[in-house]
């Protein structure tokens, strides 16, 4: 049996424990344990904002202090409440994967890659990944789960399904081939094409919006970057994420018999949310890719602080870390972390 979310949603594809956790957020979510050095709110609202520091080398700097860095929202100093060398949070990650026509031939290096990921880098009981294909809609091949037998063999089903019509290398005729048809039914549109900013949309709000606090939320996307389908626009995928508090690093990947990739793209969608873009030229180099995104993802600093705005009106706001230390300047080190949050609005009063 499969389900399917009407108007955008994620299509589920329902197989033995396919999903964990549900996909839908619930009413009553259970408390996270909180550390000892945890702020602690008291009729305010905290923001955390995660980053990491690199050389010009690109080497991870791990040995920063409060006093090297300050940071800005919407131009204003903040004063920090928290800062500290994160290597230990939980992970909720997303992979999401690019099975249009586009993808045919390197899907398969993809998926060894993704599988090699998820074996390293999950953390039994701690973390947990989703994974998602998409085309024109996106399918939910596996929920939130630790289990990597249950994650390999989720991506081991990710599989480019052909168009109606299609012939190999781009080519739709007006005859129908075998194939399957799309999850939704009779939408034939949806078939071979790209709903890149539609799946980031409904992967952060329906899977790691639902996530438990003070964990590292993540989208890994998987694409050539162009979104060919689809009702969301660049925007929409980049706010949704801010909203979840998740980072999207983007491993471009595409095939030169189409349009190869768009860099420019990946680079704006990863950086407006605090990621990196890579794009790996061979199977070696998308292996390093993943390890990169591994090492990073252990190797960020948290900052905590408490707003001077404290207006609960749902706006955007945006954030600016700045190195004042000079001797980091010398090194020409750069800070990279989301650069913006939407503030809470105001809650409904209660009955």
């Amino acid at each position: 049996m499969i389900l399917a979310f009407v108007a955008g949603g994620l299509v589920v594809r329902d197989t033995s424990h396919a999903q964990e956790r549900p996909v839908t957020k619930s009413p009553t979510p259970t408390p996270t344990p909180i550390d000892d050095d945890e702020p602690i709110r008291v009729n305010t609202e905290l923001v955390n904002v995660l980053f990491t520091a690199q050389d010009r080398n690109r080497r991870l700097l791990t040995d920063l202090k409060k006093e090297d860095v300050k940071l800005f929202e919407d131009g204003q100093a903040q004063d920090t409440v928290e800062f500290s060398r994160q290597v230990d949070l939980p992970l909720s990650l997303a992979i999401l994967i690019d099975t249009s026509a586009s993808q045919e031939r390197t899907l398969p290096e993809e998926k060894a890659a993704a599988k090699s990921f998820v074996e390293s880098v999950v953390r039994p009981v701690k973390d947990e990944v989703a994974i998602i294909s998409f085309t024109g809609e996106a399918t939910l091949e596996q929920g939130m789960t630790s289990n990597v037998q249950r994650l390999q063999r989720a991506i081991d089903r990710v599989e480019f399904v052909p168009p109606s019509g299609y012939i190999g290398g781009g080519v739709v005729t007006g005859g129908r081939v075998p194939g399957t048809p799309p999850i939704s039914g009779g939408n034939q549109q949806i078939q071979g094409s790209t709903a890149i900013w539609d799946a980031i949309w409904v992967t952060s709000d329906e899977v790691l919006g639902p996530a438990p606090e003070r964990t590292r939320r993540a989208i890994i996307l998987l694409t050539d970057g162009y979104n060919t389908f689809g009702k969301k626009k660049l925007d929409d995928a980049v706010q949704s994420a801010l909203k979840s508090e998740a980072v999207i690093y983007s491993i471009g990947i595409g095939d030169n018999f189409y349009s190869g990739v768009d860099e420019g793209v990946l680079k704006k969608l990863s950086e407006r949310t605090g990621g990196r873009a890579f794009f790996p030229r061979d199977e070696t180099e998308l292996r390093r890719a993943f390890q990169q995104i591994q090492i990073e993802m252990r190797s960020q600093y948290l900052i905590s602080y408490e707003p001077t705005n404290q207006k609960r009106d749902g706006s955007y706001r945006k954030i600016e870390i700045q190195l004042v230390n000079p001797e980091l300047s010398k090194q020409k080190t750069t800070v990279t972390h989301r650069q913006g949050y939407f503030a809470k609005g105001e809650q409904p009063p209660t009955k």
